[in-house]
Order: structure tokens, then sequence, then C-alpha cells
């Protein structure tokens, strides 16, 4: 099940919240459910370049609040916030509401968050840089700002290759199927000359242990980050400290394989 089942959606109402907050009758819900996916659609393409991880939904009577979560706010707001003028009025005209609010959070660690390592793996897969080269510093960035594990999966005519091959690189731990363990996914794709290229992105972040407050926007702002997660900055730390153990055992070693030499050789300097 862990392997089949979206991450994310897995663990929906346990350490997840949901990214559209609104209730609706039978007859409203699926116009405001395709209403939600205009507006990411067209949100994702008029910002591009943005660095745009997540785009959180909320409605309330006759109010429509959009929360971009973003590694680049500066690009959205633009000189003097007139870009989110323009993107607010464009928003009122695709869902002829006069009443939307835009709001922007900044996400402080982009290399923790699957959808910008995702996207960061692609552009640079579409730059025709290697692709085990583009995964292999990605997830040396992720797992440098304290991640506890990293899996990505990419597919496609890798390499500009005839036949379409999968293939997976991964590091640390991501348990999918134990549902206190806060891991991000993400799934994009990079436009190649040769073919589309399909690129999975699996984060572990580590263990929470405490109850945690389900608002997407909350959580990325950082609130809950360090207070209720078993990160694996101690783990690591505990590797460092057994190797530094292993590097002085084998000075010590090395030095009283010196001393014996030494020692044989007086011996037999006595014996001649």
């Amino acid at each position: 099940m862990g392997q089949k089942a979206n991450p994310i959606g897995n663990r929906l109402g346990i350490i997840r919240g949901w990214e559209s907050n609104w209730y609706a009758s039978k007859n409203d819900y699926a116009g405001k459910l395709i209403e939600d996916d205009k507006i990411r659609t067209y949100l994702n393409a008029r910002i591009s370049k943005g660095g745009i991880a997540r785009i959180v939904i909320e409605r309330t009577l006759g109010k429509l609040i959009v929360t971009i979560h973003t590694s680049k706010p500066g690009i959205i707001i633009g000189k003097g916030g007139g870009e989110v003028d323009r993107i607010k009025e464009e928003l009122k005209k695709l869902t002829k509401k006069d009443d939307v609010q835009i709001n922007i959070l900044e996400i402080r660690r982009p290399e923790l968050d699957a959808t910008i390592v995702g996207d960061t793996i692609a552009k640079q897969i579409e730059n025709r840089i290697n692709f085990k080269r583009a995964i292999k510093m990605a997830i040396a960035s992720t797992l440098r700002m304290g991640a506890e594990g990293i899996k990505v999966r990419v597919s496609g005519r890798l390499g500009g290759a005839e036949i379409a091959r999968s293939e997976e690189i991964k590091q640390g731990r991501t348990p999918l199927h134990t549902f206190r363990m806060d891991i991000d996914y993400a799934s994009v794709f990079a436009q190649t000359v040769y073919g589309k290229i399909g690129i999975k992105v699996w984060i572990c972040k580590g263990e929470v242990l405490g109850k945690r407050e389900l608002n997407p926007n909350l959580v990325a702002g950082g609130k809950n980050d360090g207070n209720d997660r078993r990160g694996g900055d101690d783990r690591r730390g505990g590797d460092d400290r057994r190797g530094g153990d292993r590097r002085s055992f084998g000075d010590r070693d090395r030095q009283g394989g010196g001393d014996r030499r030494n020692s044989n050789a007086g011996g037999q300097q006595r014996r001649n």
C-alpha cells in the first residue's frame, strides 16, 4: 500500500492538512473543485519561474483566499507589488469573484521541499545536464539541510536513449508505511527534445511525535519544524563520532604496528 498510494494523501488528517479548505453542498462541490484546478493550473503556468511549491485555497462567504508558498517571493511580488495586483485582477476574471485575496509565504529551506527539488532536477535535465549528476547534486543538498532520507526516480528516454527505462537513486531512509514520518512527495516532468522525462521525489523530514497543526500554511511557515519532529541531525552527528573513533583506533594500530616492527629489528640486532 505504501508504494502505491500518494504519500501526501496517505497522511491527510494524521500529520498533513488539506490544500483546499472549504465546504460545499452536493450541487456546488464539482464546480468549486474544477475552479480550484483552474486556479492552480493558471498560477503554475503564469509564474513558471517563481519557485512555487504549493497553492493553498480557502473559501469563506463570497471570499477567495489564495496562499502561494514559494522559494522566490520577489518574482511573484514584483516591483512595488505591481505583479501581485495584476495576478489578483486576472484571478478575479477567471473565478468571476469580486473579493480575491492573495497571500505569499516564503519557504525558508527550499532544499527540503519535494516540488522545488523536482523542478530543479527537471530544469537541469532540460538544459542537457546529465541526469545522474543532477540527481546526486539535489540529494547532497537535501541531506545537508537535515533530511533523514531522499529517493528520486526518473523514467523516460534517459540521456536520449532509444528505449525508455527507469532509474532510482536513494540515500538515507524513506519509510512510506510509517504514517508518523513526515514524507514530502512530488511528481514533475522535464520536457526535453526527445520526449518527456518523469521525475518523482520522496523526502523524509523526520518523525512527528506530538500533535501537529494540520493547517498547511502554519506548517510551511516553520512553526512546528523544530518542536514535534525528530530530525536526522543527531543521527549524522553520531555517525561522525563513530567515524572519528574508528580513525583514532586506526592511528593507534598503525603506531603500534610501527613499534612492533622496531622492537623486532632491535631483537634481531641483539641476536646478531
